[in-house]
């Protein structure tokens, strides 16, 4: 072998070692995850792990050293009980009335807004203007609003819905429609104008109406953001807590006490820590298995 072949073997570089690459990027994203990992640990895996040790116990909340330990007593009692069951029912009557008109409706003022019309940032400002207000100005003000003096009796009849046991419900479905539209129409939007005009463009040139873009184009292309949306609002309905609390206080008759509002009234008013996170657990399972059917019917093969 000549010696100009023998240089050029030498500086040719060696084989990269791609054990040590994996690791220094292993290592890179674990620094970069690791406060994260500490936040998650303390403020949510933390709380998870406590209160599900609580809920195996009869709580002292005074003196926790001295709680007794029960096993899964606490569940046991609580596929027993009435009132569970009865806040159960309440709240999936909450959800189905509230769901679907915060998701189509949603949908309908995103894709309306996004048109091309006069005044589209004022028709954006209006829309999007309840969710700014806190939970407790939107409970009082339709409190007002469906008393015996409001508006509603006024023109719908009625009396006062709110210490009516068959429209108090529907009262708070109202108020919780109108103010959760907002963030899930700014989400569809967003998601609406991140849709390419050139799609349109080319379902106009295959004759397609206006309903097939919709079902082909529109839908499809925004189906991430509106899985998001369908999750979050059914997590969102599932605990409602404010709403009924500072409107009926649960009443009249318990129609409205939902499971948060009667996870609180057993922890804070009957003092029973232990089992009112056994029924904060049973909901957190409820929540996962909902999420994940939504997830699995909704997000497609491809996820």
């Amino acid at each position: 072998m000549s010696q100009s072949t023998q240089q050029t073997d030498a500086d040719e570089p060696g084989p990269i070692d791609l054990s040590e690459s994996a690791t220094r990027e292993w290592i890179a994203g674990a620094t970069f995850s690791l406060p994260y990992i500490l936040i998650a640990g303390t403020f949510l895996f933390g709380p998870l792990l406590l209160a599900l040790y609580m809920s195996l116990h009869d709580w002292n909340a005074l003196n926790p050293a001295q709680s007794q330990f029960i096993g899964i007593e606490n569940y046991q009692i609580l596929l027993s009980d009435p009132d569970f069951w009865n806040a159960l029912w309440n709240t999936i009557y909450f959800v189905v009335l509230t769901v679907p008109p915060i998701i189509i409706g949603s949908l309908l003022l995103a894709l309306g807004v996004n048109r091309d019309v006069k005044g589209k940032w004022l028709l954006r400002t209006i829309f999007f203007s309840p969710y700014v207000l806190t939970v407790a100005v939107v409970g009082l003000l339709w409190t007002e609003i469906f008393s015996a003096s409001g508006l509603v009796p006024y023109y719908v009849g009625g009396g006062n819905w709110l210490t009516s046991y068959d429209l108090s419900m529907p009262a708070i479905a109202v108020a919780t429609i109108w103010w959760q539209l907002a963030f899930n129409f700014i989400i569809l939007l967003a998601a609406r104008q991140n849709v390419p005009d050139r799609l349109y463009e080319a379902a106009k040139l295959d004759g397609a109406s206006t309903w097939r873009m919709m079902r082909d184009v529109t839908i499809p292309q925004m189906r991430n953001p509106l899985v998001f949306v369908v999750i979050v609002t059914f997590v969102n309905s599932f605990q409602v807590f404010g709403q009924p609390f500072i409107m009926t206080d649960g009443g009249p008759s318990f129609s409205t006490t939902t499971i948060v509002l009667y996870l609180y009234d057993t922890a804070f008013t009957g003092r029973q820590f232990g089992y009112a996170a056994a029924v904060g657990y049973v909901l957190f399972m409820i929540l996962i298995a909902i999420s994940a059917t939504n997830y699995y019917f909704l997000a497609g093969d491809d996820q």
